[in-house]
C-alpha cells in the first residue's frame, strides 16, 4: 500500500476531505452535522491517500491555547494498516517551529494512536458530540 498526506487547499482535493469526515463523523458516529463543519476557514487540511484513492483527513488550526490537531478521519477500509499513523505524522511535521502548547481532543479508540506520538491524557474523559474523549497535550 502506498500511503500519502499532502496538505489541500485547492476546492476540488477539500470536497475529498470532506466527504471523509461526512462519512466518518455524521455517518458513522451520527455527529451532528453542525457541529462537524466549523473553522474550516482558519484551519490547515489534510488528505491522506492509499494507492490514489482518497482514505483519510485531518487538520490542525491556532487556537487562543495553541494549536490544536483535529478531525483525524480514516474510512473503513483504510483503518489500521497506517493511514492513521501517517496523518498525525503529517500534520505533526507541517506546524510552526514555535508551535509550544500542541493538543487535540482524542475519541477513547484513538488515545492509543496519539500516545504513540508523545501526547498524554490530561484531566478526566468528556463527552463531544455524544462521543468519549479525552484532552491530550504532546509532551516536548
Amino acid at each position: 500500500m502506498d500511503i500519502k498526506v499532502n496538505k489541500v487547499s485547492d476546492p476540488a482535493d477539500l470536497e475529498k476531505v470532506f466527504a471523509i469526515r461526512r462519512e466518518v463523523f455524521v455517518g458513522e458516529q451520527n455527529c451532528p452535522p453542525e457541529l462537524e463543519w466549523e473553522n474550516e476557514d482558519v484551519s490547515t487540511h489534510f488528505l491522506a491517500t492509499v494507492d490514489g484513492e482518497p482514505a483519510g483527513a485531518s487538520r490542525w488550526r491556532k487556537t487562543d491555547k495553541g494549536y490544536k490537531l483535529e478531525r483525524f478521519a480514516v474510512l473503513k477500509p483504510y483503518r489500521g494498516k497506517g493511514t492513521g499513523q501517517a496523518l498525525v505524522k503529517a500534520v505533526l511535521s507541517d506546524l510552526p517551529a514555535d508551535a509550544s502548547y500542541i493538543y487535540l481532543h482524542a475519541q477513547i479508540d484513538a488515545v492509543t494512536l496519539y500516545e504513540r506520538f508523545g501526547f498524554k491524557k490530561i484531566g478526566d474523559e468528556f463527552e463531544e458530540a455524544g462521543i468519549r474523549h479525552y484532552k491530550m497535550v504532546k509532551e516536548k
